[in-house]
């Protein structure tokens, strides 16, 4: 059946083949839902790290004395 999902051919080493295949055989699901599940994972930690360097990046230069509080936030 034909899907209009888009698509991606790639091509991975026979020992990461071997993985998704078990683990897709353990789910009990397709080699392409698993690797679109690992891939899904992969992009969610990715963001987990961006948001993380931003916190970061704005908790060095956050200043007491200058913030709102949650009143004047919601206010």
């Amino acid at each position: 059946m034909p899907t209009k999902n888009p698509r991606i051919n790639l091509v991975i080493d026979p020992p990461v083949y071997a993985q998704i295949e078990q683990l897709a055989a353990r789910r009990g699901i397709s080699l392409s839902m698993a690797a679109r599940d690992l891939i899904r994972e992969a992009l969610v930690m990715e963001e987990d790290v961006a948001l993380g360097e931003l916190a970061s990046e704005r908790e060095a230069t956050f200043r007491e004395d200058t913030a709102l509080s949650h009143d004047e936030v919601w206010d």
